[in-house]
């Protein structure tokens, strides 16, 4: 495991024990969220749309959107969350797909993974699974989902081309690709965006625009699409991105 790689590993496992240790002597209004301003984190969902989830789900929000705005989910898909954490998104999309679908989650740390399950048996959901792995070599065969969706992750990994390839290798043709991420403007170079934050801050290792959507077509994603939604840095961006995979 690379130094980058393990510092992820470190700094999402350490926020996972934040809310367990939070959760068992937590008050009425449940655990407090973890430390993060409202460039991430749970504010950026809608209204409403998170009532209901396990607070400790809620408090371990860390991305940087709402990739249900993004993936326009529906009944009976199969869902795959990359770096599900601690499984607000696997939530959602449960309920999204309903009881003919099936929401799955990946992550590569074992305190996120445990703070998942411990919060889908919490909110009584039975079309989950989480699975410990690595988004550049995910744990699933081929063509065995309908949609990927990932919240504030792909930046974070030292290999992005092996992630996008992975996720197109896992979409059935004709399965859609709808997640939430951190860009560059193009120009910017690595190091100007390394000096506005860190890659375990979401910043660093962040793709330009133009790289994002070069990765997709080179991985055989058709019809990329990069849409900004909000500031979090200079020169850096929230962003929804999309694709599609042929039939």
């Amino acid at each position: 495991m690379s130094e980058l790689r393990e510092q992820v590993r470190e700094r999402y496992a350490a926020m996972a024990r934040e809310v367990t240790d939070a959760g068992c002597c937590e008050t009425q209004a449940g655990p407090r969220p973890v430390e993060v301003d409202e460039r991430f984190g749970a504010g950026l969902y809608d209204d409403g749309e998170t009532d209901g989830l396990p607070a400790e789900a809620v408090a371990a929000s860390l991305g940087c959107g709402n990739p249900m705005v993004v993936a326009d989910l529906r009944p009976g898909e199969r869902v795959l969350d990359l770096g599900s954490g601690g499984g607000i998104d696997v939530l959602l999309s449960a309920r999204r797909v309903g009881p003919t679908g099936f929401a799955y989650g990946v992550d590569m740390t074992e305190e996120m993974l445990a703070l998942a399950r411990q919060n889908a048996e919490a909110a009584g959901a039975t079309n989950v699974e989480f699975r410990r792995g690595e988004i550049e070599a995910l744990p699933f065969p081929d063509a065995s989902v309908d949609v990927v969706i990932s919240n504030c992750v792909v930046n974070l990994s030292t290999d992005k081309a092996a992630v996008l390839a992975e996720a197109f290798r896992v979409l059935a043709p004709g399965g859609r690709l709808g997640i939430s991420d951190v860009v560059a403007d193009d120009v910017l170079t690595p190091a100007e965006r390394a000096a506005r934050g860190s890659h375990v801050g979401c910043i660093a290792g962040a793709l330009s625009i133009s790289e994002y959507t070069e990765g997709l077509l080179a991985a055989g994603f058709t019809d990329p699409e990069v849409v900004l939604t909000h500031p979090v840095a200079d020169g850096m961006h929230g962003a929804v991105v999309r694709a599609g995979k042929p039939t």
